[in-house]
């Protein structure tokens, strides 16, 4: 897809990147998107979610790729030694983007442990952007911001790098704040979109919300 060209919504072609490289302490260890609900790993969700709203996916995950084989992405380690958090994941996925994907302006984020992403994420979050002019576009539920999940204008890149291994900064709800910022809101009922398992007893309820959901 060439640069200039948007998708049905009307919006910029916006490749996405999922995070999948936590460590997943509060369930043991492990990668969490792996783990099942009601018989689909959470990230087989995330992808069904985004792939018809981004132009292409790729995975930001460190250790062995070929565990994520099975996806058909393309995975991409972090650039930042010593596990840095979310915002070295950010840094890698825009990273690959300006390299392979040159022209693309936007690059949409999101955690890899969110089964029940809005089926409008992406066109709503630029229709708040274009609104606002913003840099960073974020999400938003029951009055929480959610800066993992976000459309970056590509540029952003430089500041990261430099937020990471000069400033030793990682706080991704501070950074956003330093740039023109846009949010766009969900509602919470009858689920929270942006639920995310961090806990083993967090699966028994995402199975509930799965019903709830469609499966």
């Amino acid at each position: 897809m060439s640069p200039d060209r948007t998708i049905e919504d009307g919006y910029p072609a916006t490749p996405g990147v999922l995070l999948a490289g936590g460590l997943a302490r509060r369930m043991g260890g492990g990668d969490k998107p792996m783990r099942l609900i009601a018989g689909r790993t959470i990230l087989a969700r995330a992808i069904e979610r985004l792939t018809p709203q981004c132009d292409g996916l790729i995975l930001n995950a460190n250790g062995d790729p070929a565990r994520f084989a099975a996806f058909g992405l393309p995975v991409v380690p972090d650039s930042v030694e010593g596990f840095a958090g979310p915002l070295a994941g950010i840094l890698a996925g825009l990273d690959w983007v300006a390299e392979n994907r040159p022209g693309m302006r936007y690059v949409f984020t999101s955690a890899g442990d969110c089964p029940f992403l809005p089926r409008d994420l992406v066109a709503r979050l630029h229709q708040a952007r274009r609104k606002n002019d913003a840099e960073v576009t974020v999400a938003v539920s029951g009055g929480q911001m959610h800066p993992i999940i976000a459309i970056w204008d590509i540029e952003l890149r430089h500041a990261i790098r430099h937020a990471l291994t000069v400033e030793d900064f990682r706080k991704v709800h501070a950074f956003v704040r330093r740039f023109r910022l846009a949010q766009a809101s969900w509602p919470t009922e009858p689920l929270d979109p942006f639920f995310n398992a961090n806990e083993a007893t967090d699966l028994e309820e995402a199975t509930r919300l799965a019903a709830l959901d469609g499966g």
